[in-house]
């Protein structure tokens, strides 16, 4: 068991850290400053790149030569497009996505 004394070092230390990379940005890229060319040609790059990883993350156990062949998740990754493509809400579609997989699952297939 982790005494008291422990556990509010780990929160302190958690909360430093957090707040530390939460502000940093600010601190090497002030207001008035340019920033380097890298951070910015990333800036544009890495929301794309990121999803493109989370969407082969999401489906890369998918079996389809197994029942159901997929199907929860071709209509979840439907789901998600079509309600991006209706109100440009990234977190709703998102979550909207994720309750249509698990009513799928859960109770569908």
């Amino acid at each position: 068991m982790i005494d008291v004394c422990h556990s509010l070092a780990l929160i302190v230390v958690m909360a430093l850290v957090t707040a530390l990379l939460r502000f940093l940005p600010f601190l090497l890229f002030p207001e008035g400053k340019q920033a380097p060319k890298v951070i910015t040609y990333l800036s544009g790059v890495l929301p794309s790149a990121v999803i493109g990883m989370l969407v082969v993350y999401c489906l890369k156990d998918v079996q389809l030569l197994t029942v159901p062949h997929g199907l929860p998740e071709l209509i979840a990754v439907a789901a998600v497009a079509l309600s991006y493509v209706w109100k440009r809400n990234t977190l709703l579609s998102v979550l909207g996505g994720t309750v249509v997989y698990m009513v799928l699952v859960q109770m569908v297939f």
